[in-house]
């Protein structure tokens, strides 16, 4: 068997999980920013594609686009921050890339890869480099 450096270095498996919570929130930021400055045409395409209370649940999205991206890039509920963009996610990816559609394979699968992280970063936490850390109160997140 191969020695495994990442497993018997905490400090590398802390660094590497930063950076993942990085790429993840970066994802979710960006695309609540692209939603805010374009309210009026992502209604429009929500409409187009079947939703009503468009305003309402487009909200509603951008909320938890915000604050679980926040949470994860942070490190503070970083569990909860990963609960929320995952159901963000799921319906998002079965609404506007539904399975079956060749059209849409690729945004799916992908959203898909993004869940992956995501249920990972529930499983493993926030890691060493987060606020949550930094900071006494330890009710803000579910044991890590």
């Amino acid at each position: 068997m191969l020695p495994d450096p990442i497993a018997k270095s905490p400090l590398i498996q802390d660094i590497l999980l930063l950076l993942g919570r990085i790429a993840i929130a970066a994802i979710f930021l960006g695309s609540a920013m692209n939603k805010i400055s374009n309210f009026a045409g992502t209604t429009a395409y929500m409409e187009a594609n079947g939703m009503g209370a468009t305003t309402f649940l487009l909200s509603g999205a951008i909320a938890f686009l915000v604050l679980g991206g926040l949470f994860v890039l942070a490190g503070i509920a970083a569990r909860y921050g990963a609960a929320l963009l995952l159901l963000f996610l799921i319906p998002t990816t079965l609404i506007f890339h539904p399975p079956g559609d060749p059209d849409e394979q690729i945004a799916m699968m992908k959203n898909l890869a993004i869940m992956g992280g995501l249920l990972m970063l529930l499983a493993q936490g926030s890691g060493r480099f987060s606020l949550e850390r930094l900071l006494p109160c330890h009710r803000c997140s579910p044991q890590q």
